[in-house]
């Protein structure tokens, strides 16, 4: 009888749900799904990370490339992201170029690199004007069940924190670039952005972590994106139900809290797997 209901009157079934403050799934409305990140999924990658948002799977692999610098900022280099969203991870996705929402969810991702400064450009370049690094960041989409946004800015930081780069001088007799693949050395990320996403139902009532069903009912969609001292970095409001300064700020309140046990559950991996280096050479070397 539910399962009937859910189908012809999908909306007013989830509003029966809110009006108890809780959802079809068994959370609060406050409440997050379970999220779980692996680090260095991808061995043939220079980092990477795998994110699961409840049913939502992206996973990231970052390769760095040579290039020459820009013509004006030849002391900086560049990273350069892309979200594809293909149909294996949902049949409302199409094969072919590019779609909206994944151009949409690439220039998110895009604005919250150049707003949050992760990443000093200037740390990537090798020789000005000569040489530097390009930083390639595919995120794929496994599964796809609502807030692509947070999975894709999550599985971002994790393997950018996962990348290690070889050491490179230029020989100043032949003007070439030698790599030594020996003496590696992880990227400094200066800051650690987390996105948290709401849904908004009937214009007025907000839930965080939205799935993909959650996010075609509701009304209008926000995504605050805020770094570890508390700044704001980037919001994502992409049309519909209008806010009130009260329910933004109740919205920024809550996205404080999600940084700081994001960025607790990636230096942990990351503790984790560096330990787990420093042990596997040491063994090599006695």
């Amino acid at each position: 009888m539910a399962a009937g209901f859910k189908t012809v009157e999908p909306l007013e079934y989830y509003r029966r749900f809110l009006k108890e403050n809780c959802r079809p799934d068994g959370r609060e409305l406050g409440e997050f799904r379970t999220t779980t990140v692996n680090i260095g999924s991808i061995s043939t990658a220079d980092g990477s990370a795998l994110v699961k948002l409840g049913n939502t799977t992206v996973i990231c692999g970052v390769k760095a490339e040579f290039a020459a610098p820009p013509t004006d900022a030849p002391d900086k280099g560049y990273v350069v992201p892309n979200v594809d969203l293909p149909p294996l991870c949902s049949s409302r996705f199409r094969s072919g170029p590019p779609g909206e929402e994944a151009q949409v969810a690439s220039q998110f991702i895009a604005d919250v690199i150049e707003n949050s400064q992760i990443i000093q450009k200037e740390d990537l370049c090798i020789s000005p004007g000569k040489l530097a690094w390009v930083l390639y960041c595919d995120l794929i989409c496994l599964d796809y069940d609502g807030n692509i946004l947070d999975a894709c800015t999550f599985a971002l930081l994790a393997a950018l924190k996962n990348v290690q780069l070889p050491e490179v001088t230029i020989n100043e007799e032949t003007a070439l670039a030698e790599v030594n693949l020996k003496k590696k050395s992880y990227l400094n990320i200066r800051t650690h952005p987390v996105a948290t996403s709401f849904a908004v139902f009937d214009d007025t009532l907000l839930i965080v972590d939205p799935t993909g069903e959650e996010e075609h009912l509701a009304t209008g969609t926000l995504t605050i994106v805020m770094d570890e001292e508390g700044k704001l970095c980037c919001l994502h409001k992409p049309g519909g139900s209008g806010l009130t300064g009260a329910k933004l700020q109740d919205c920024m309140s809550r996205a404080v809290t999600t940084v700081y046990f994001k960025i607790h559950c990636i230096l942990e991996k990351c503790m984790l797997m560096c330990h787990q280096h420093f042990m596997k050479n040491f063994k090599s070397m006695a």
